[in-house]
Parts: structure tokens; sequence; C-alpha cells
């Protein structure tokens, strides 16, 4: 449809799309799903859907969540709004995008009726994305290192219990630079956000000490000050 003819129609629909994040092999990774409808068929895209009669935005961005991941209990926040008036090639189309932050142990992926495959992807190394999904994946990646950096938020990407060498790599790999060692660990453990799990993690030399994020603790972290 033209330019001429979105506007001449009236009608606006409104979607929300999922940028979902999660630490595996190393790597800062983000669920696509290749389209299995038209238009864009066959593209990868940022998992999403219209809102239905009686949701909410949350609601829809939660439901997506459910549907692509299984998860009903993540870290989720709204993002931004892309609404260019070409953004879609067949109907004035909004998008209130949201972000989402989950464990990969958690994580197995899931088919929908509007995608036929869909797959962790490098941030790094990913497929051309359909619409303006690029866009909305650097903008998220955006926010999720501000986040990081001034936020507890880099504890929802791994599991309940992690060594303190694995919470630093998950920092590392996600604001890619690396942190001092001792620097880090001295700064996290005085910050008051962990607590000792009682368990610890065998491996090459001495057992790693496991440690988990305190429910009580205070969730702004200040994070880049303490980690520089």
């Amino acid at each position: 449809m033209s330019q001429a003819g979105k506007a001449s129609a009236g009608v606006v629909t409104v979607t929300v799309d999922v940028v979902i994040f999660t630490l595996r092999d190393e790597r800062l990774q983000v669920l696509l799903v290749r389209r299995r409808h038209g238009p864009h068929a066959g593209m990868w895209a940022i998992p999403g859907g219209e809102i239905r009669p009686g949701e909410t935005l949350r609601d829809t961005a939660l439901r997506t969540l459910e549907e692509q991941t299984g998860l009903v209990d993540v870290y989720l926040e709204q993002l931004y709004t892309f609404g260019d008036p070409d953004r879609d090639p067949q109907q004035r189309l909004v998008t209130v995008s949201h972000f989402a932050v989950v464990p990969a142990t958690d994580v197995v992926p899931r088919t929908t009726d509007d995608a036929d495959h869909v797959s962790w992807c490098s941030i790094k190394d990913h497929p051309k994305l359909a619409f303006d999904h690029a866009e909305i994946l650097h903008y998220a990646l955006k926010r999720l290192r501000y986040k990081l950096e001034y936020t507890a938020v880099g504890f929802e990407l791994l599991p309940e219990e992690f060594t303190l060498t694995e919470l630093q790599t998950a920092y590392e790999i996600v604001l890619g630079e690396d942190l001092d060692k001792r620097n880090f660990r001295r700064k996290i453990l005085s910050a008051g956000v962990l607590e000792p799990s009682g368990g610890f993690r065998s491996g090459e030399g001495r057992p790693a000490r496991l440690y988990r994020y305190r429910d009580d603790a205070v969730a702004e972290v200040k994070a880049r000050r303490l980690f520089p």
C-alpha cells in the first residue's frame, strides 16, 4: 500500500515487540523468529504481536515472552515506541518495543503460528532483520548496557547461583570491555547485593564459592562507578 493509501485508510495498528537477551556460549545473544507470513516472509525478526482486546502493553509483552520462551517471571522493561510511517510496507504500524533479560538455563524457544523457526543469535553476528528491527535491537542493546552499568539487571542473565567469575564474565560480555578482577570482586562484595549460597563449584584449582542475589538488596548498584 502506498503512503497515501495508508494515510487515507486512517487505521493505525499497534503491536508490541520484545527483544529477549540471554548469555549463551559466552556470548550475548538475542532470540529471533523467522517470519512465516508476509510482509518479509522468510526473514528474521524480533518476536512480537498485536495487542489483543483487554490487554495492556505489558500484558502483550508478557504473553509474547511466554509464547516464545515459556517464561512468566523475568525482567521486562518498556523500551521505546517506533512509528515511522514507512516501517511496514502494507499498513500504518506502530510498535511499542520492550526488552527482557533471561537466564539461558531456563529458556526453550518455541515456534508459533507466525514463526516457522526460532533461534538464538549472537548480537554481533545475526542475520538481516525485517522492518526496522535492526534499529530496535541496537537501541535495546544500548539500554541494556546502560541498565547494567547503573542497576542490578545483570544478575538476571545468570542462574540463581553463580560464582564471582561468572558474574564478572557476564558484565564483560555485555559491556564489551574487560574489568579489573580485584576491583570487581572487592566492590561487588562491598555493595551488599550478594550473599553466599553455601555451595561451591568444583573445577580447576580450588572450588569456587557460589553466590546469589539478595532479594532485599537495593536495586540501584551504580555498577559503572563500582566497576571502572
